[in-house]
């Protein structure tokens, strides 16, 4: 049994790595880096995966030149420049404070804003209703007592 296990295992594990890219690089800093940059480019076709993760064909160019551009010198912002330019900052997993993107940030905040305030002006306005009509308030008791005493 244990031998099926391990036959099984091997078969398996050799299928897994079949998909990995194997680059040559020219030391470990470049490797490294293109490592990096490859976990934190997203694809645009696949949209919430890597390009490292997707087998999208956009993903495999963006790859490949990753690959060219960290061969040929260039730093990480450079990497990541290039790939803003070509396809937009939705590419980049934390795209940079401009008019576009500064509303992802200031929505959710006045949003919250919002609904506090509604939320406050909401209970206040109850609370004025039931404080400025004490006739309905004594209802409002007799029925609450009415249904106590029922209860018990």
């Amino acid at each position: 049994m244990s031998r099926l296990l391990l036959v099984a295992w091997v078969l398996f594990s050799t299928s897994l790595l079949a998909g990995d890219e194997i680059l040559p690089f020219e030391d470990d800093a470049k490797r490294s880096l293109y490592q990096e940059l490859v976990q934190q480019l997203r694809c645009p076709q696949c949209q919430n995966q890597n390009i490292a993760e997707s087998n999208a064909v956009v993903s495999i160019d963006m790859r490949n030149k990753t690959y060219e551009l960290v061969q040929q010198g260039y730093s990480r912002r450079e990497v990541i420049d290039f790939m803003v330019d070509r396809y937009g900052d939705f590419v980049h997993y934390s795209p940079p404070l401009n008019p576009v993107t500064i509303w992802l940030w200031i929505l959710p905040v006045v949003w919250l804003v919002l609904m506090a305030w509604y939320m406050l002006r909401r209970r206040q306005s109850a609370q004025t209703a039931r404080a400025s009509n004490p006739e309905l308030e004594q209802e409002l008791d007799a029925i609450i007592d009415a249904y106590r005493s029922k209860k018990s």
